[in-house]
C-alpha cells in the first residue's frame, strides 16, 4: 500500500512540475526527475522503464521527424514567405487574418498532425504579426494552440493520441473512422473558431499593414515546402495502410534536412542546435509514469468504472468523454489516453464508449497550456520568440472556447 501512495505521490508532483513549472526550469526536467525516482526507489524495475520507453519510440520518431522539418523551413525562410502572402491576401483586416490563420491551421493538423500545427505553423504566424505591424500578437498565436486539438480527430493522422487510444482495439478504416468522427469535427472546429472570434473580437479591431516587400522563396525553401507536402502524403498512405507514423515521418524529415544541407554543403551541427530537444525526453517519462500507474493496478480499477458508466445508455459516453477531457488537463493528454486505452481494451466497452474518450482526449485539453503535448510544443516555439503565455491566460481562453465546442462534438457523435 504505501508503495502505491508513493507511486501515485511522486507521479503526481512530477505531472504538476510540468504544469507549473516551477523555477522556469523546463517541463522535461520535472518529468525526467519523477521517472528517476521511481526507478531508484524500486518502484518500477530499470527494465520495466526501457519498456515504457520503448512503447514511446513511434511518437518520439514522429516528433523528430516533425522537428527537423520546421526548423528547416523556418530557416530557409518558408515562415516569411507564407506570412507575407497571408497578410497581403488580409486585405488590410485583422478579422480576415484571423480567418486565413484559423483556415490554415486547420488544414495543418488535419494533415500534418496537431504537434506539427504547433511546431511548424506557430513561427509562421509569429511572422506574419510582425510583418503586419501588430503590437499583440497573441491573439492570432492563441489559434495554433486551440485548433491543434480541435481539428486533431478529423483523420487518424491528425492527432498521435488518436494512434494511442486505438492502439489496444486496432484502428478502424478510414472511412468508418470518416462516418464516427467528421461531424462532431467539424462541430468542434466551427465551435472553437467562434469561441474564439467573439471572446478575442477586441483585440481583432483596426486595420493591419500589408507587408513592405514579399520575400521570395529560395530554391531550399521550396524543397522544404516540398518535404512538408510528401510528409503529409506519406502519413495519410501509412495510416490507410495501418503503418505506424514515426518512421515515416523522421525519413521524410531527416531526407528533407540532408537535403538542403548538400545543396547548402553546410554542417548539420548550426541547425540541429537550435531545435527544442526537450520535448523527447519529456515523452519518454509520461510514458514511464503511465508504466508506473499500470503495475499499481489503476488501470484495471479504471476498467470496473468504465463498465458501469457503459451502462449509463447514452449518458456514458458522454460522461465518459467529459471525464478523460478533465483528466487530460491534469495528466496531459498523452498518459491520460494511455491508461483510458488500457482501461477500455480491459473492459471491453462498446464503440460510442471509445469514440467518446477520444474527442475528451483530442479536444479536452484545450483547457490548461500542459493539456497536450501539441499545447507544450507551442510554449516552446513562444519561448523562442520571447513570449510567454501564463497557465491563467491559457486557462481564461480555454475556458471560453472549450465547453462549448466538447459538448457540441459530444453531442454530435450521437447524430
Amino acid at each position: 500500500m504505501k508503495s502505491e501512495a508513493l507511486t501515485l505521490g511522486i507521479a503526481g508532483l512530477a505531472t504538476a512540475g510540468v504544469i507549473f513549472r516551477p523555477f522556469h526550469w523546463p517541463e522535461a526536467i520535472w518529468a525526467v526527475a519523477g521517472a528517476v525516482l521511481l526507478v531508484a526507489l524500486g518502484l518500477m524495475p530499470a527494465s520495466g522503464a526501457w519498456d515504457a520507453i520503448a512503447k514511446g519510440a513511434d511518437v518520439c520518431m514522429f516528433l523528430t521527424g516533425m522537428l527537423l522539418l520546421s526548423e528547416v523551413a523556418r530557416q530557409e525562410g518558408l515562415f516569411d514567405f507564407l506570412a507575407a502572402v497571408a497578410t497581403r491576401r488580409a486585405g488590410g483586416s485583422s478579422t480576415r487574418l484571423f480567418l486565413l490563420v484559423y483556415l490554415v491551421g486547420v488544414v495543418v493538423t488535419v494533415f500534418l498532425s496537431n504537434d506539427a500545427t504547433a511546431v511548424v505553423l506557430t513561427p509562421a504566424v509569429f511572422a506574419a504579426t510582425q510583418a503586419a505591424k501588430i503590437d499583440r500578437p497573441l491573439p492570432y498565436l492563441f489559434i495554433c494552440a486551440m485548433v491543434a486539438n480541435a481539428a486533431s480527430f478529423v483523420l487518424p493522422i491528425s492527432n498521435p493520441a488518436n494512434l494511442v487510444v486505438y492502439g489496444a482495439i486496432g484502428m478502424p478504416p478510414l472511412w468508418v473512422w470518416l462516418k464516427t468522427f467528421f461531424l462532431a469535427s467539424c462541430v468542434s472546429v466551427v465551435a472553437t473558431y467562434a469561441a474564439l472570434r467573439w471572446w478575442l473580437r477586441r483585440d481583432l479591431q483596426g486595420r493591419v499593414a500589408a507587408p513592405e516587400e514579399e520575400p521570395a522563396l529560395t530554391g531550399c525553401g521550396k524543397i522544404a515546402a516540398a518535404g512538408i507536402g510528401l510528409t503529409a502524403a506519406a502519413l495519410l498512405v501509412a495510416s490507410a495502410v495501418g503503418r505506424d507514423l514515426g518512421a515515416p515521418t523522421l525519413i521524410a524529415g531527416a531526407a528533407t534536412m540532408g537535403l538542403v544541407l548538400a545543396i547548402k554543403r553546410s554542417g548539420p551541427l548550426p541547425l540541429l542546435r537550435e531545435i527544442s530537444w526537450g520535448v523527447l525526453p519529456l515523452v519518454a517519462g509520461l510514458f514511464i509514469f503511465v508504466e508506473a500507474l499500470n503495475r499499481i493496478g489503476l488501470t484495471a480499477q479504471l476498467a470496473g468504472v468504465l463498465k458501469t458508466v457503459a451502462q449509463m445508455q447514452a449518458f456514458g459516453p458522454f460522461l465518459a468523454g467529459a471525464s478523460v477531457a478533465i483528466v487530460s488537463n491534469l495528466v496531459n493528454n498523452l498518459p491520460a489516453g494511455l491508461i483510458a486505452a488500457s482501461a477500455l481494451h480491459l473492459a471491453e466497452s462498446p464503440a460510442d464508449m471509445t469514440s467518446a474518450v477520444l474527442v475528451g482526449v483530442d479536444l479536452g485539453p484545450n483547457f490548461s497550456v500542459t493539456g497536450s503535448l501539441a499545447t507544450i510544443l507551442w510554449l516552446a516555439a513562444l519561448r523562442r520568440e520571447n513570449l510567454h503565455v501564463s497557465a491563467l491566460d491559457f486557462l481564461i481562453v480555454g475556458a471560453v472556447a472549450t465547453p462549448p465546442a466538447l459538448v457540441l462534438s459530444l453531442a454530435a457523435l450521437r447524430v
